[in-house]
Parts: C-alpha cells; sequence; structure tokens
C-alpha cells in the first residue's frame, strides 16, 4: 500500500470509529502525523486527496475539519465523475436511473402532501401543450427532482440527481427528432401525477418504469 493510500486510511479509520466527528476539527498536522505514525508530506498529500472527495474542508488559516458528511455533499463526487461519461454510456446510465427512480417515485407516493402536488399540477399547467424542448426538459428534470426529494431518501435523491446529467443531451436529442416525444413525455408525467394524487404506489412504480424506458427504447433504436 502506498504511503499516502495508508495516510488515508488512517484518517478514515479516525472518522468511522468515530474519533473524528462530522464538524471536528484534525489535530495539527504534526501531532496527527506523530500520533498516526505517518510522515508530514503523505499526510498532507491524504488531507488533499480526502478533501477533493468532500471528506475533509481544508480552511485557509483555520485549519482542517471533517465535513457534515451529508449524502448529498459526498456524492458531489459522483456527479463529477460521471460529467466524464462516454456517450455509448449513456444506456447505462437510463438504465440505472430505471431501476432506481421507480422505486424512489412509490417511496414519494406516500408521502407528497397535498400542496407539492399541486405544485407539480401547477407546473405542468404552466408548461402548456406545445412547450419548446429546453423548457420540456427543464420541467422534466424539476419534475423528477421533486418526486424523489418526496421519497425522503436523501442518498437516493443525490444519485439520481447525479445520474440524470447525462441523460439531459439524450432527451433534448429526442425532443428534437422524435415526432411525439412533446407530447408522450406530457402525458407520461400527467400519468404519474395521476399515480401520485391516488396514493397508488404501484401504478406511480409503473408510469416511471414507462416513463424512462421510452427515452431508453428510443436511444437504442437510433444509435
Amino acid at each position: 500500500m502506498a504511503v499516502t493510500d495508508e495516510a488515508i486510511e488512517r484518517i478514515k479509520a479516525m472518522i468511522v470509529s468515530g474519533t473524528l466527528r462530522p464538524g471536528d476539527r484534525l489535530p495539527k498536522e504534526s501531532e496527527l502525523a506523530a500520533e498516526l505514525g505517518l510522515s508530514r508530506n503523505s499526510l498532507r498529500e491524504a488531507v488533499r486527496a480526502l478533501s477533493l472527495i468532500r471528506i475533509l474542508d481544508v480552511r485557509q488559516g483555520d485549519g482542517t475539519y471533517v465535513t457534515s458528511l451529508d449524502p448529498q455533499l459526498l456524492l458531489e463526487a459522483v456527479s463529477f465523475v460521471v460529467d466524464f461519461h462516454r456517450d455509448s454510456a449513456v444506456l447505462e446510465f437510463l438504465a440505472v436511473r430505471r431501476i432506481l427512480e421507480p422505486a424512489a417515485t412509490a417511496l414519494a407516493c406516500g408521502l407528497l402532501g397535498d400542496e407539492e402536488l399541486d405544485a407539480l399540477e401547477e407546473q405542468l399547467s404552466a408548461l402548456g401543450e406545445e412547450p419548446s424542448v429546453e423548457e420540456l426538459v427543464a420541467a422534466d428534470l424539476e419534475f423528477h427532482r421533486t418526486i424523489v426529494r418526496g421519497s425522503g431518501n436523501s442518498v437516493l435523491c443525490s444519485l439520481l440527481d447525479g445520474l440524470s446529467g447525462p441523460t439531459t443531451r439524450a432527451r433534448v436529442w429526442r425532443g428534437l427528432t422524435q415526432e411525439d416525444a412533446i407530447s408522450r413525455t406530457l402525458q407520461e408525467h400527467r400519468a404519474i401525477l395521476g399515480a401520485l394524487r391516488a396514493r397508488d404506489a404501484e401504478a406511480a412504480r409503473s408510469w416511471a418504469t414507462v416513463h424512462i424506458a421510452s427515452v431508453e427504447q428510443w436511444l437504442r433504436s437510433t444509435l
């Protein structure tokens, strides 16, 4: 194991064991290096690496702290890596969405309040019957983000938020090239919302699956 990797593992162990908790300030570099039996250089590299993935927060002139370790913060690293996807991988991202998003939609079914459902209804009404492709895709992202947030699972929400990026271009492409893409998307959104209003979790799950699968099916036919 490289010395930097060992330093990362040592700091990780301190956080996992509870020796260091969210918001805690790390001991001074010289003290921590001596405590862990590491060189200051390897410790410095480990801190730099852990700060990149939002485990640690290096504050100039103040010290190094453990972050909140909030799932949304930690999963930003996933979003960053996802941005480097190749176009050929879009189908794989859609497949993952097809697994996770219907489950999140079903979870949200019993948790979304009437006010939130009314807001989704207003969003759909404001969009009208003939929105531009760009308007539709932006509304689509917000529609699903609101529902997934309603699942009450912050990890699931952050994962799906990170996975939505690579599929955005595919959705725009579909809107521009498939004749009935806009009307189908609006129809599917209304069906999902109707199932949510009826508190029918299985219907909501099914419509969410159909919605994502239709984009996936179209993309497979065009590649």
